[in-house]
């Protein structure tokens, strides 16, 4: 038996070679989608990949798990943990040569923007635009490895907006940053593995002043999602000591610009000031 959850993944990479040929259809499906996976049935999964439910019991057991349901409890289980990075070091031995690299990455970045497509709820999209609309502060939460969307989606909400911050370390404590959230404001949380203990603590504090909150992460076992009004799922899959955060920005891109043009005007008006300044003082080398 495992005795360790997170060690599912490397698991399944050793004991390939020795599964059946259905037995590997489904290794390679947990191997790309365990997310997914961790909400199948035995008889959802073997449909998915065209083998008998039967199947799927047994490559259960020759995981070492009696029974599928215990199989299915370890790959949520890893969602709600992640990997560590030693582990995710381990996993990218796979990749043979720089050429493999390339193409496995670039793969796995169309694969979490073709998932996060064909998953996310258009409601839940149209309600975070109209709740961006009306908030009175919006608060934009993403620490660590999400920093990186947190400020950029920031940075252009607040060129259409103005009244957006976010919250990041610097100067002054995160939570002296979101001191005055209030139930007029609306507080966007950006959370993907390793999950930010700190976002967490802020997103309750959030919740505790009657913010309206929304997440945008990997998955609704996300120590993030209980917590909020809606949680919206991007894919991050990736193999390897790093996180892919290229459907994480992509999502960033589609509410900066759905959010723009509901506000076309203003930002246009807004933009031919910022093109006089910036040709004024010389900002852009336009030579």
């Amino acid at each position: 038996m495992i005795e360790k959850k997170s060690d599912l993944i490397v698991t399944i990479q050793q004991k390939f070679s020795q599964l059946s040929k259905g037995q590997k259809l489904i290794a390679q499906f947990i191997l790309d989608n365990y997310d997914k996976a961790a909400f199948m049935t035995a008889c959802k999964l073997g449909e998915t990949v065209g083998v008998s439910e039967s199947t799927v019991v047994r490559f259960a057991n020759a995981l070492g798990f009696d029974g599928y349901p215990k199989l299915q409890r370890a790959l949520q289980e890893l969602i709600k943990t992640k990997l560590t990075t030693v582990q995710r070091v381990e996993m990218a031995k796979e990749y043979s040569s720089d050429w493999a690299i390339l193409k496995k990455v670039l793969k796995s970045d169309i694969d979490n923007i073709r998932g996060t497509l064909d998953e996310v709820n258009v409601e839940s999209f149209e309600n975070l635009i109209n709740k961006t609309l009306n908030a009175k502060k919006i608060y934009i939460v993403g620490l660590r490895s999400s920093t990186a969307i947190a400020e950029y989606l920031g940075f252009y909400l607040n060129l259409i907006l103005d009244n957006v911050q976010v919250v990041s370390y610097g100067i002054s404590d995160v939570f002296e940053q979101i001191l005055n959230v209030n139930k007029d404001d609306l507080v966007i949380g950006i959370s993907f593995p390793r999950y930010s203990k700190r976002t967490l603590e802020l997103f309750k504090y959030a919740k505790e002043q009657g913010a309206t909150l929304v997440s945008l992460t990997d998955s609704v076992l996300s120590p993030i999602a209980a917590l909020c009004d809606d949680s919206i799922i991007i894919k991050s899959n990736m193999a390897s000591f790093v996180d892919s955060l290229v459907a994480p920005l992509s999502f960033a891109n589609a509410l900066i610009v759905a959010v723009g043009m509901r506000r076309k005007d203003e930002i246009k008006k807004y933009f031919d000031k910022l093109e006089y300044i910036w040709k004024e003082y010389n900002i852009y080398d336009e030579k």
